[in-house]
């Protein structure tokens, strides 16, 4: 085999056993995932939660917001999500708790805890740092920022990277509208299309029967 080859194939495979290991090790990380997510904007937010732990499971997540004006929880069997706000009317903390009788996350497992909220923070990135307890009273705390060397930390703090907004972001964040305006207004729009054609099939049938019954 070629010298070449072999080096390409070296690398290749090299580069495909860290991509398994980071993989590996992000798997058994808190994260937040929200694709799409823009500076100012309204997004959905799903925080992976993994059992780490090899006798315990995960019973509580707590996550730290940056703030919000918005915020609503997807509804969970057998979990209890709980929204606390500041002295501003800010959603600043969600918590979702097991249930009595619900075990929680067992080892080797994970769940899906999913937020809608917004507007998100006009800058690159957003953090939410989270707490996470287990059934042997054992807690876990993501909240640690990445090293000016871009080497992730032991418990590093959910994190998303967000795309710069668009004028219809920078109207939610004001207040002047928000998501629930904007599906309004389109819905309004195609209703209001819809009428106009109704309209003007209904007239042209009115019209067409009007000039058969002068005929007869």
């Amino acid at each position: 085999m070629p010298i070449a080859i072999s080096r390409a194939l070296l690398t290749a495979g090299a580069a495909a056993g860290l991509a398994v290991l980071a993989t590996g090790t992000a798997a058994a990380h808190v994260v937040a995932d929200a694709p799409g997510a823009t500076q100012g904007g309204y997004a959905v937010v799903t925080f992976r939660v993994p059992t780490e732990s090899d006798t315990a499971a995960t019973t509580k997540l707590a996550v730290t917001l940056p703030g919000l004006s918005s915020a609503r929880t997807e509804p969970i069997p057998g979990w209890t999500a709980k929204l606390d706000k500041n002295d501003k009317n800010q959603y600043v903390t969600v918590t979702w708790t097991a249930d009595p009788g619900n075990p929680g996350i067992a080892p080797g497992q994970f769940q899906r805890f999913a937020l809608s909220a917004g507007p998100l923070p006009k800058q690159k990135s957003v953090g939410f740092p989270a707490t996470q307890t287990y059934s042997d009273g054992k807690i876990v705390t993501w909240n640690e920022p990445t090293g000016p060397d871009g080497k992730e930390p032991e418990n590093p703090t959910p994190t998303l990277t967000l795309a710069a907004g668009t004028a219809a972001d920078d109207q939610a964040a004001s207040g002047t509208a928000s998501p629930a305006t904007h599906e309004g207004d389109n819905t309004a729009r195609w209703l209001g299309g819809i009428g106009l054609v109704l309209g003007a099939f209904g007239a042209a049938l009115g019209l067409g029967t009007l000039i058969r019954s002068r005929r007869s």
